[in-house]
């Protein structure tokens, strides 16, 4: 399998995307699969460039034994495009965000997550307005949005 570099997007860059991040990054290290799989992730507002990930999603993360609390926030770059295989978008605000940014020929790129993952076209809801339950709620979509991803890429591969 060549190596697939993933970048995961979301508005601040730390909830869901960092989590996303850290999930992905687990799963393909269980899978024997960190060797050929590039994960990052990226926010499309500057807000908390620098800032660790929501205590909440670091919380979430650590209760299932994945540590994020080193990751910190930044904006999607134009390199970003170039460097990325894929793009994944938490919502279709996000995805209509990168696909302007996008350079010439890049736009390809990008996709909602979860509809790239696994066919379902629903957003990542954004949890940070809501409680711990959200975020707890929030791993368990992305642990499944990512595990079908990691099928689908083993597949692109074959």
């Amino acid at each position: 399998m060549k190596t697939v570099r993933v970048l995961f997007v979301c508005l601040g860059n730390i909830c869901r995307s960092p989590l996303a991040e850290g999930v992905l990054r687990e799963l393909a290290s269980r899978k024997g699969l960190s060797p050929v799989l590039t994960v990052d992730s990226a926010g499309t507002g500057a807000w908390h460039v620098g800032d660790p990930p929501d205590r909440r999603s670091i919380e979430a993360a650590r209760r299932h034994g994945i540590d994020i609390s080193q990751l910190r926030g930044r904006r999607v770059a134009a390199a970003d495009f170039s460097d990325f295989d894929l793009i994944l978008g938490m919502d279709e605000n996000n995805v209509g965000t990168l696909k302007r940014l996008a350079p010439e020929g890049t736009a390809a790129k990008v996709h909602l997550f979860l509809d790239y993952a696994s066919g379902d076209g629903q957003d990542v809801p954004d949890p940070y307005y809501e409680g711990p339950e959200a975020f707890e709620a929030l791993y368990q979509m992305l642990e499944a949005g990512c595990s079908s991803l990691l099928e689908r890429l083993g597949e692109r591969a074959s």
